[in-house]
């Protein structure tokens, strides 16, 4: 198995502070979300999208779905975003992780996602739920 967790790539760590991300709803960058096999190998030092072992089936295309950004906002002390469900409609794929990525700024790494174990959909829906957006869930949070 190589997932191995769940991670905010450190690259995007260091990228936020040179301001190449913008996840504003209006005007703000492309994110997709790309599917991967048990094979991949993803992790915090993951730093662009990359296409091997990404899953390949029906109703799912190289690269992944865009994602539809939600405005960030705080909590207290915690920054988050969030984004809407994504479904793959009349899917038959199995996937056992995920990697968002910035499309707009060269396929830059965001986060990295394990599912646990692989997921398969056959010739139906496979959707992505993301967490309540608050400063405790939120896929992505700074605290």
């Amino acid at each position: 198995m190589a997932f191995s967790g769940n991670y905010m790539c450190t690259s995007f760590k260091k990228e936020l502070l040179e301001g190449l991300h913008d996840f504003n709803a209006s005007g703000g960058n492309t994110f997709k979300l790309a599917l991967y096999t048990s094979s991949a190998t993803l992790n915090a030092a993951t730093t662009v999208y990359s296409t091997t072992n990404e899953i390949s089936g029906t109703g799912y295309t190289a690269g992944g779905g865009t994602l539809t950004n939600v405005d960030p906002t705080t909590s207290s002390t915690t920054a988050f975003c969030d984004f809407n469900d994504l479904t793959f409609s009349t899917a038959t794929i199995t996937a056992r992780g995920a990697l968002i990525y910035n499309s707009t700024n060269g396929n830059r790494a965001v986060v990295v996602l394990d599912f646990g174990a692989d997921k398969t959909s056959t010739a139906g829906d496979f959707t992505i739920i993301f967490p309540t957006a608050d400063a405790s869930n939120a896929i992505i949070r700074i605290a």
